[in-house]
């Protein structure tokens, strides 16, 4: 591990969490972006794609003034272009130290006052505008990514052989062909390890770009394999996907990944980065902070 990450898991790993009873901001853990990105030539001041960082926390909760508990599912997004993501186990202690603290005279307006608090001890943490919903039982599920295809359809799996576990860029090929076409691609399967726990995270990754140039569908799923023995945050895994599969296309083409993790002790983060000129309609979904956007059983 490095310095940075070494620090990251002196703080909270491996200590007894006795469940703080009193709201703690200073739990939170911020993680800067660029030691990751530095590797990926990806220059934070002008990065090569937009996208957003999109988390869900099943089990936030707090009291109101008369001790009466409230539960929610919270949304919340950020930029990828700002420094810092936050450090997930720091999150789910910050949030839980809401859990015996007491707010406002009613639900909504303890709601509202843990809300105000969210989204400015974030924005601090990160420098950046954080913004958070409270979702309740009654949201109605929207499901997005509906025209991607699975990968896994794609490939003769008694012709695969999967040998590399290691992220190796090196499998990926891609030929050139007479006319520009939209792939829409999605994979069921990715796993990588939290870089600070070693903890395995799963998740499903969809791929969508257009370009004269066509990418190995076999030669992607060995790519993504490859991410099996690795140790990264989702954001970075999201990234790093991004920027390979980019120095295979023309700098014109469209291009979008999204990482749709499984939860993890009650929170599950969805990167997402698409080219500037892309935009797909469906990610509107997973953004909106009113909309609980899923796309399998999984999620």
């Amino acid at each position: 591990m490095s310095n940075i990450t070494d620090k990251i898991a002196s703080t909270h790993l491996g200590k007894k969490s006795e469940g703080n009873i009193k709201y703690d901001p200073s739990l939170l853990v911020a993680v800067p972006r660029s030691e990751n990105r530095t590797q990926y030539s990806l220059d934070n001041s002008n990065l090569p794609f937009e996208g957003y960082d999109v988390w869900h926390c099943y089990e936030f909760s707090c009291l109101t003034e008369n001790g009466l508990p409230i539960t929610r599912l919270m949304k919340m997004k950020y930029s990828c272009k700002n420094d810092y993501l936050i450090e997930s186990k720091s999150l789910k202690l910050y949030l839980n130290s809401f859990n015996m603290s007491k707010f406002g005279k009613n639900i909504k307006e303890a709601l509202t006052i843990c809300k105000n608090l969210i989204e400015k001890d974030l924005s601090a943490k990160l420098s950046t505008e954080v913004e958070i919903e409270f979702l309740d039982n009654n949201i109605k599920q929207e499901f997005i990514y509906q025209n991607f295809k699975n990968i896994v359809n794609i490939v003769d799996e008694t012709d695969l052989k999967i040998e590399s576990f290691k992220e190796n860029p090196e499998v990926l090929k891609a030929n050139i062909t007479t006319e520009k076409k939209e792939y829409f691609l999605s994979f069921d399967s990715l796993r990588s390890n939290c870089r600070v726990t070693h903890q395995p995270d799963f998740g499903d990754v969809f791929i969508y770009y257009e370009s004269k140039k066509h990418i190995s569908e076999t030669s992607l799923l060995k790519y993504l394999c490859s991410f099996r023995s690795e140790y990264h945050f989702h954001e970075e895994c999201c990234e790093m996907i991004y920027k390979r599969l980019l120095d295979l296309l023309d700098s014109k083409d469209k291009l979008f990944v999204s990482a749709l993790y499984t939860r993890r002790g009650g929170i599950d983060i969805c990167p997402s980065r698409w080219s500037k000129n892309c935009l797909l309609n469906d990610v509107n979904k997973l953004i909106d902070l009113n909309c609980f956007a899923r796309n399998g059983i999984k999620q």
